[in-house]
């Protein structure tokens, strides 16, 4: 495995993969990595003749720079899981070596279609304008056959297919498939985050209430309204102590926008489990 910490260095070895006629497995990925992220890399490994994991912690998705400066690094340990997975390259940058001065600074701007507009992007303005905004130049050194997203970040996930099916960025995505796959859980139901990291033994224990309201959702889907299921969602989770609920949306799976029927319907969720935002889906119908 080979540790790449250049845009020049990577895009050689990539360019060489190429002329060789073989496909390239992409996980982009900010580190801290857990089983989630395993399973995302061993899927590019199985599925692709060269796996590529990129490394960086983009500091212009982040609207919290406490959040930012919090978020946590484990290089060493990160790069010996991904050998033992079999991955080929490591990208590694800095922010320096990724953004010009005036990039770091600069909005970048994308034609969402209303996809940022709901959920993350309403409570974090901006935050998906950085996410395009590296994914998008990672794909453009990469220049992968098939790029791997966990379904954990749902709405990240629709933005990322909205991008590859629609941009006007690079015509290197014109073949690019998007694969999203199953979140990955703790034995408890906890979805797996690089943030449960900053979790107390007792908070995890607190925030598996979070899986276990989602799933009971699933029940009460059938007898219940979309509105009654919502606010019994946010009550349930609300009443447990240590927890608080930033918002709960049962939308569209495509449009993201809200619905009234639980047909194609996914419930996305954002909790605080004392200071630390964790997120989490339930997919309906």
């Amino acid at each position: 495995m080979q540790i790449i910490t250049t845009k020049f260095e990577l895009t050689r070895q990539v360019a060489a993969c190429i002329r060789q006629g073989k496909t390239i497995g992409f996980v982009p990925t900010m580190g801290a990595l857990h089983a989630g992220h395993a399973a995302l890399v061993q899927k590019a490994c199985s599925e692709n003749e060269i796996c590529v994991v990129s490394i960086f912690v983009n500091p212009t998705q982040f609207n919290n720079a406490e959040d930012l400066q919090k978020y946590p690094r484990t290089l060493e340990k990160d790069t010996t899981l991904l050998e033992s997975l079999g991955v080929h390259f490591v990208f590694a940058p800095t922010a320096e070596e990724m953004y010009s001065a005036e990039e770091m600074q600069a909005r970048f701007s994308f034609d969402f279609n209303g996809l940022d507009e709901v959920m993350e992007g309403k409570m974090r303005p901006g935050h998906f304008n950085g996410v395009v905004q590296v994914v998008s130049r990672l794909f453009e050194l990469v220049r992968p056959t098939r790029a791997y997203f966990g379904e954990k970040d749902f709405q990240q996930l629709a933005i990322i297919r909205h991008m590859v099916e629609h941009s006007t960025l690079s015509s290197n995505f014109n073949n690019l498939k998007i694969v999203g796959c199953p979140i990955v859980r703790e034995a408890s139901g906890l979805a797996l985050s690089s943030r449960n990291e900053r979790l107390s033994d007792n908070e995890k224990q607190t925030a598996v209430a979070i899986s276990q309201t989602l799933i009971a959702s699933l029940e009460w889907a059938k007898t219940d309204s979309l509105e009654e299921v919502q606010k019994r969602v946010i009550d349930t989770i609300n009443a447990i102590d240590g927890l608080e609920v930033e918002y709960y949306e049962i939308v569209d799976k495509t449009t993201l926008q809200p619905t009234t029927t639980f047909d194609n319907a996914i419930g996305c969720v954002t909790v605080y489990c004392g200071p630390v935002r964790l997120i989490d889906n339930i997919q309906y119908k």
